[in-house]
């Protein structure tokens, strides 16, 4: 079993929780460097969410 294989089967129900901590580690990150790394850390921002499978919903989306 691969180590993202393990790191899904734990997150497995927690998809919205691990979204929030992605974006807030991201946010801390472009804080702490002066957004000067802000493309990257929104491209790795984007790449873990499709990885884990937690696009987000925009409110008019249908479940």
């Amino acid at each position: 079993m691969s180590m993202l294989d393990k790191l899904k089967s734990l997150l497995q129900g927690h998809e919205d929780t691990a979204r929030q901590g992605v974006e807030k580690a991201g946010d801390a990150f472009d804080a702490k460097t002066g957004n000067k790394y802000q493309s990257q850390v929104d491209t790795a921002q984007q790449k873990i969410n499709e990885q884990l499978g937690t696009q987000e919903r925009k409110p008019d989306d249908q479940p």
